[in-house]
């Protein structure tokens, strides 16, 4: 197969690409070449920006595209619409937070999805990201009816996640001592290890499947207890878990998700978060591997990083030491 990837060196981008090389597939890249510009020497690069220079992907011909890094419906549309004549099959990586609210569980790919008022608005916020996904997905289906695979991933973890927002756990665990928490530890958490997620859609491209797909996992119901005990165990460090309540969390201003990762709060409107319906996706070859593998590869990565790496996600040591004290009253 002919593969087109937009854009390519950046977390899934880049482990799509090792799928695919890795099942046999000749692979193009299209990007600006600002990220990790040295790797995939075997492979084509086209030079190019989504924002006003498509001309490199004028007059050629891929059996299929997957596009990864679209954020903005008017250069996804741009993009399909160019290449609605060069490409059989077009994957399109959207998220969870296209949906219009969190406060459902099991919800599946028919339930409601967000809107803003101005759908004119490009800036990627808080706020917008996941109205904007759903126009990206619309302006794809538009352009190629019939021939789209809409992604819809929760967390994506793994090997070269820039966002922090899993490595910080199997990384805290493994330095061991007094480990702070949100309670409860039967917390439902979802992620997908992107291998997992890259490798099943290179296979969808394979076969040309289309549709609309939630895919996060794992297969089995995850909660953040469950996940942290992998972490001390792969860790090998026998450091104890503090479970704090949000009340104290939210009277000592934690913010959900940025400095305690996989936490959005225990309230009703987010009975729903971490508890979506992906049996479609399952149905079609989605498979994740056992959580310890993913903390371990997450932990092998994170070796490899300088040490003066400035997190983008979790607790300075200093304010979870801070925490804990107030926590035990001291």
């Amino acid at each position: 197969m002919k593969l087109l990837i937009l854009g390519g060196t950046v977390f899934l981008g880049r482990h799509t690409v090792e799928a695919a090389l890795n099942r046999g597939h000749e692979v193009t890249l299209f990007n600006r070449g600002q990220h990790n510009p040295e790797l995939f020497p075997q492979v084509e690069k086209l030079r190019g920006d989504r924002n006003g220079d498509l001309s490199a992907l004028k007059g050629q011909r891929w059996d299929a595209v997957i596009d990864p890094s679209g954020y903005v419906p008017r250069l996804v549309a741009d993009s399909a619409k160019l290449l609605a004549d060069a490409v059989e099959h077009y994957t399109f990586v959207s998220s969870l937070s296209a949906y219009a609210d969190f406060a459902e569980p099991n919800q599946n790919e028919d339930a409601p999805l967000a809107t803003m008022d101005d759908p004119t608005v490009e800036e990627v916020t808080g706020e917008t990201y996941g109205p904007l996904k759903v126009l990206c997905e619309q302006a794809a289906q538009v352009a190629m009816p019939g021939r789209v695979a809409v992604i819809r991933p929760g967390l994506i973890v793994g090997p070269h996640d820039p966002t922090d927002r899993f490595t910080y756990w199997p990384v805290r665990v493994a330095k061991g001592g007094h480990i702070l928490a949100p309670a409860p530890a039967e917390y439902p958490v979802e992620f997908t290890d992107v291998r997992d997620l890259a490798e099943w859609m290179v296979g969808l491209a394979e076969k040309r499947v289309a549709g609309v797909f939630n895919a996060s996992g794992p297969d089995e119901r995850a909660t953040l207890g469950g996940l942290l005990e992998s972490c001390r165990a792969v860790g090998g460090n026998g450091g104890e878990l503090v479970w704090v309540d949000e009340e104290f969390l939210q009277t000592n201003e934690i913010q959900p998700w940025s400095q305690l990762p996989l936490w959005i709060g225990n309230g009703p409107e987010y009975a729903g978060f971490s508890r979506y319906d992906c049996s479609r996706a399952i149905a079609t070859g989605l498979t994740f591997r056992p959580v310890a593998e993913t903390v371990a590869a997450t932990l092998d990565w994170a070796a490899t990083r300088p040490v003066d790496h400035q997190w983008r996600a979790g607790l300075t040591p200093e304010r979870e030491e801070e925490l804990l004290e107030l926590w035990s009253g001291g």
